[in-house]
């Protein structure tokens, strides 16, 4: 029966659904959505879609056969002998289809999404050159996560290729299996894939109920660390208490005292933000405090200082520990008595805002040396929340280039949807000691310069990848016609080698030409080829 009307937007349900009972055999039912917004049910660990117009009414098919939409699986193997084990600890509870060949298994996949999808490692092997120092399932793997990224690859290898296999999971497979197949093993491997699942299904809908919808994509991450300090900023935002943000330069302080505001109390009022290191000496008090007319040279006009236009909301001062001795007094005075005074006034002012600090320096260090005031240094060392360098976070990098993808693709009219396994595999390899930032730029200048739909090499910087092996970017998938392959990774260096001797002359054509010993004619032709402008590189 088809759903009239467009599909409503569905969260989990904790409480048990109606008609979820001893029919079932069920303690509860849970509602949440999958990768198509479609509502999902989740019985015993495995997933069943419920038809919406049930759902909308509050009613549930009395039967299993009624409600069940069986998933799929896609077992890729030479083995029928394995072929037939997998199927038979499965194939009850999903409709099976078993390749014989890489190829073969790459285009059913293509066709529909596969709940697991079990791969031969013995068979996505071949053709793998002995010698090769990088993980090559990453290249073997990309084309199945980029289609459907959700899938569940899981790795069938015997125990002599056990360190095969786990480069394939390194790559992106969720987990892999021993042969000769153990049904108990593929049991409690599908389980413990489908449990890991729910789990997040259910860790996202709580984080989803606390924070606001505009931050949702900001608080996602893989790292331990960012989650301390998340949960830090769950505990704190809804209070009064001053909070003091630590890290090195380009760690997003900025994005997580707006993150505290958005979540606080205050967030219909103001958030005023100061950058303290960008102001000179002379004038941090007035951009604080305010000023009175004629209060010193050029003072025309009575100004309002942050303090005083932040009034219940809050205020953030970044890089506070480059603020002059005099502005820490009155600082201190702001922390204790809620009161200041404007610069030339003589009567106090009352404030209450809420107050965040950030610092890229260690300020007790400062406070020891004498280079900081102590008493403010206790004042603003409340509660103090540590932000990990990139380089720390290396699990979440994946994540915030997707975002930064997204934001792209909206100013620039471009669609670009991914980045290639070998770009990834530098970008963890990085020290990124401009932190986010850096990253952030690095991304917007790649972006910029792709001509593709996919981030690739070609794009970055070449010191960028001098630690890492010079091979084409290219899909070696045993998809493709070894013509193919060949084709695109003679494309892919020549497209690369363009993008590189322009950004060295700065888009002029004739040394350009001129260093690669063609012709002017050639360049612009191999230019309007690859959908190169010489623009991009002045």
């Amino acid at each position: 029966m088809d759903c009239p009307g467009p599909k409503p937007s569905f969260k989990a349900a904790e409480k048990p659904a109606k008609g979820c009972g001893s029919d079932y055999g069920l303690l509860y039912c849970k509602i949440s959505l999958n990768e198509y917004n479609t509502p999902v049910f989740f019985e015993d660990l495995f997933f069943r879609e419920i038809n919406q117009e049930y759902f909308q009414a509050g009613i549930f098919p009395s039967s299993h056969r009624d409600m069940k939409i069986r998933k799929s699986v896609l077992i890729a193997t030479g083995s029928e002998q394995t072929a037939a084990a997998v199927q038979e600890c499965l194939g009850h509870r999903f409709d099976v289809m078993v390749a014989n060949a890489e190829k073969d298994c790459f285009e059913l996949f293509q066709k529909k999404r596969h709940e697991f999808v079990f791969l031969d490692i013995d068979l996505i092997s071949a053709g793998i050159p002995s010698h090769s120092n990088d993980n090559p399932y990453i290249n073997i793997l990309a084309p199945y996560l980029q289609i459907f990224p959700t899938t569940e690859i899981i790795i069938i290898s015997p125990q002599a290729s056990i360190r095969k296999a786990v480069n394939a999971v390194k790559a992106g497979a969720s987990n892999y299996v021993t042969s000769p197949i153990d049904i108990e093993e593929v049991r409690l491997v599908t389980k413990k894939i489908q449990d890991d699942i729910i789990t997040q299904e259910e860790l996202d809908y709580l984080r989803d109920q606390f924070w606001d919808t505009d931050f949702l994509e900001i608080v996602k991450t893989n790292s331990p660390k960012m989650k301390e300090v998340l949960k830090k900023i769950r505990s704190v935002a809804p209070t009064k208490t001053t909070v003091l943000l630590l890290g090195e330069t380009g760690t997003g302080k900025g994005v997580m005292a707006r993150l505290i505001h958005a979540h606080s109390n205050r967030k219909g009022n103001q958030f005023i933000g100061v950058h303290c290191g960008a102001i000179p000496d002379t004038l941090i008090e007035s951009e604080l405090f305010g000023h009175e007319k004629g209060a010193f040279t050029g003072a025309v006009k009575r100004k309002l200082g942050k303090f005083e236009i932040a009034k219940e909301g809050t205020i953030f001062l970044d890089e506070i520990n480059t603020i002059t001795s005099s502005t820490q007094i009155k600082l201190l005075q702001v922390l204790q008595d809620r009161t200041f005074q404007p610069v030339g006034g003589e009567v106090n002012i009352e404030t209450d805002a809420r107050f965040i600090a950030a610092s890229n320096c260690d300020l007790q260090e400062m406070a020891e040396s004498g280079e900081f005031r102590k008493d403010l240094y206790y004042r603003l060392n409340v509660f103090p929340i540590e932000l990990p360098p990139l380089r720390d976070r290396k699990e979440d990098i994946p994540e915030l280039v997707s975002q930064f993808i997204r934001q792209l693709n909206l100013f620039h009219a471009k669609q670009i949807s991914g980045v290639h396994p070998v770009v990834l595999e530098a970008l963890h390899a990085y020290e990124w000691p401009g932190n986010i930032r850096e990253l952030e730029n690095l991304i917007e200048r790649a972006h910029i310069l792709e001509t593709s739909s996919t981030l690739t090499a070609e794009s970055f910087p070449m010191e960028f990848f001098q630690n890492q092996p010079q091979i084409a970017q290219v899909n070696l998938s045993a998809s493709k016609t070894l013509a193919e392959v060949r084709r695109a990774g003679i494309e892919s260096i020549e497209r690369q080698y363009l993008k590189e001797i322009l950004s060295i002359n700065k888009g002029r054509i004739a040394p350009s030409a001129r260093d690669a010993d063609i012709s002017t004619r050639q360049l612009h032709k191999l230019l309007t080829k690859y959908g190169i402008k010489k623009v991009e590189f002045k």
